[in-house]
């Protein structure tokens, strides 16, 4: 409803033409009577209408054909255009609040923390997103408006039909409460099986979203008829469950029209025997079975939209699932706008995991100085990519705070505290866009001149220059176009032109070859100057650089200075420093 309210001036003029639709629909069959009555057997009009038609269309016998062939005419004109509007209006309700609902569900989506979407799977939001809303807006569109059509149609026919005759109007309503009841029972299954169809859909989409993000590996190692095979069954499965769904839902439309058709004989046996009697003509014998059969088509609609209605419900559902998500990384109560950081880091006691009583980092802490160099270093796995989601608050401590410029960072909103940040992670992430776009990304306004002086500073413009659109070449998804030391160098770019006091560096050098990883380097020494800086790495040519050096094991810090003094300790930091350098590749813990 809250989304609905808005758009209520729309609904309000459709349900309007939803009631020029049901007046059309009542009058409809009355031309026929007075063809039946009138007409062919000469019975007089009497009444009110009668000196209305002799006013219109005069006294001349033809003057009621006339007249009746002049109410089809306008029936169908009324009927036409209120249709017309009510489905023109419906749809537009549908569209805009489908986008309202979509754009309430991405930024949901987008605003969930790491955490959160590490548990779930890109190919289920996807379908939440898209087929699920979809679902909603077909409801609003086909469904919403056409229960109200059925059901002040159903309103107005009985009505009319209790004033013609109400004994036979009782006979013919009848079955009415088994219908309902049926449908009723009936929809339960309905909704369990299009919960399931949805369940299933989205397991294949997330199949197939996390083989495409992972092409790379799958070729290489060769396994394309493997995952052909495992998406063959997903597949086959799926279509087990459609088929099951469609089962269910395609014996309801059967049973409907068998409940509907006991009623109309019952009708016709009572019709024939009240005519054969004298107590019914047959102009409204005829009319009335158009009436009911005008009246059990709503009936039967009603009972029809339930597999719309399901398909709504199971998709509204899981759209309240993610809508109802409160993140556990948001602004908190009374949060403020960080001002200017200075960039002073603080770890005071902190304790995190990513599962409870299941601890990466226990009583951490440290003090990072503004414009200081800092490298984070250890065995794989012992936290260090932690502790630097730590500081943007992708995570936050179980025990414990951090601090920049002596305030908890929980004190600031989110976008204020990572408007103030820089990232060059190891998986250097570009989108599907220009270059341009890519390097401005953290700064859509900046001046066309920082962002050149930023490529330049990132050793990333004279490779750009040479591309065949320069700045404006479009990318592959994810920068695929791009050689790994090309993707980073635009990422230190991209750092570079949102000039922040804070950088936060993973693995910035992991992967390249000798002379990119050079350049990379150089870039990230003009990118450091002047800023507090956190490094991950493994590579010495970028630690023996760091003003100070953490050393991360056992989910603690165990050492922290310059080089030259972690080498003199003779502790864990020399033990990584040796295993590297005796040709052992990236630090490990010894088995």
């Amino acid at each position: 409803m809250r989304i609905v309210r808005p758009h209520w001036k729309v609904l309000t003029l459709a349900l309007l033409a939803v009631v020029g639709e049901t007046v059309a629909d009542i009058v409809a069959p009355w031309p026929i009577t007075i063809v039946v009555d009138n007409v062919l057997q000469g019975k007089p009009l009497r009444g009110t209408l009668n000196a209305v038609v002799s006013t219109i269309f005069g006294q001349d016998p033809s003057s009621l054909l006339v007249f009746a062939l002049a109410l089809v005419l306008l029936v169908a004109i009324v009927g036409g255009i209120s249709t017309y509007v009510e489905k023109y209006l419906t749809t537009s309700v549908s569209q805009w609040v489908a986008h309202d609902m979509r754009m309430l569900l991405y930024q949901r989506i987008q605003r969930l923390s790491l955490a959160e979407h590490g548990k779930a799977r890109v190919g289920d939001l996807v379908i939440r997103v898209t087929k699920d809303i979809d679902a909603i807006q077909d409801f609003i569109d086909q469904a919403l408006i056409g229960m109200v059509v059925a059901v002040l149609t159903l309103i107005g026919m009985i009505g009319v039909m209790l004033w013609v005759n109400w004994r036979f109007t009782l006979v013919g309503l009848s079955i009415a409460p088994v219908l309902f009841i049926f449908v009723y029972l009936y929809s339960r299954k309905i909704k369990e099986a299009s919960r399931a169809v949805k369940k299933r859909e989205s397991e294949l989409m997330s199949g197939v979203a996390e083989v495409l993000t992972s092409i790379q590996v799958v070729q290489a190692f060769a396994r394309e008829d493997f995952e052909d095979r495992k998406f063959g069954s997903e597949s086959r499965e799926n279509v087990r469950t459609g088929l099951l769904a469609r089962s269910v839902k395609a014996k309801l439309s059967p049973m409907v029209d068998l409940i509907v058709a006991v009623g109309t004989c019952a009708v016709l046996a009572y019709g024939v025997v009240l005519v054969q009697r004298g107590e019914l003509t047959t102009g409204v014998l005829i009319v009335f079975l158009m009436y009911l059969k005008a009246t059990y088509k709503p009936i039967k609609d009603l009972s029809k939209m339930s597999n719309t209605l399901a398909k709504a419900a199971v998709s509204y559902e899981r759209v309240q699932e993610v809508l109802g998500v409160e993140s556990a990384i948001r602004d908190m109560p009374g949060a403020r706008v960080a001002p200017p950081l200075k960039g002073l880091i603080e770890f005071d006691n902190v304790t995190f995991g990513y599962e409870r009583d299941v601890h990466v980092l226990k009583g951490v802490n440290l003090r990072i100085d503004p414009g200081q160099v800092v490298a984070i270093v250890g065995p794989s796995g012992m936290g260090k990519t932690t502790i630097a989601g730590l500081i943007p608050r992708f995570f936050d401590p179980v025990h414990g705070s951090v601090k920049i410029d002596g305030t908890d960072i929980r004190e600031f909103t989110l976008k204020s505290l990572r408007d103030q940040m820089s990232f060059v992670l190891q998986d250097s992430l570009l989108f599907g866009g220009t270059i341009w776009e890519n390097i401005s990304y953290g700064r859509p306004d900046a001046d066309p001149e920082d962002t050149i002086r930023a490529a330049e500073l990132a050793n990333a413009h004279d490779f750009i220059m040479k591309l065949p659109l320069g700045y404006g070449t479009v990318l592959g998804e994810r920068g695929s176009s791009l050689s790994g030391g090309q993707r980073r160098r635009i990422a230190i770019a991209r750092a570079m032109v949102r000039n922040t006091p804070i950088l936060i560096l993973d693995e910035p050098t992991t992967g390249l070859d000798s002379q990119s990883e050079q350049a990379v380097i150089e870039a990230l020494e003009r990118l450091m100057k002047g800023r507090t800086s956190i490094v991950i790495a493994h590579h010495f040519s970028t630690i023996k650089r760091a003003d100070v050096i953490f050393v991360v094991k056992d989910t603690t810090i165990v050492e922290r200075g310059t080089h030259d003094d972690l080498m003199t300790a003779d502790g864990a930091y020399r033990e990584l420093y040796e295993l590297q350098t005796q040709g052992q590749g990236a630090w490990k813990t010894p088995v």
